[in-house]
């Protein structure tokens, strides 16, 4: 399973549910749920070359550890 090397992100669990029926807001008797399916929430990790414990390795980053910088680029 892919994995922030960094802070250690990965897929989380869902649901994907469907509604029914026109909104109260619009004149309707209201919204009704009528199925929901699991899915997966997958995080945006990007391969790239970073130094750890002095050597080059190629790992998974969330572009969130990208954005905060705390690694060194090979």
């Amino acid at each position: 399973m892919k994995k922030c090397a960094i802070c250690g992100k990965t897929a989380q669990t869902g649901r994907k549910v469907v509604r029914k029926g026109l909104p109260k807001k619009k004149g309707g008797t209201g919204s009704k749920i009528t199925r929901s399916s699991k899915r997966k929430f997958l995080p945006n990790l990007q391969k790239t070359r970073i130094m750890i414990k002095g050597k080059a390795q190629r790992v998974y980053l969330c572009t969130k550890c990208i954005k905060k910088g705390n690694f060194r680029k090979v």
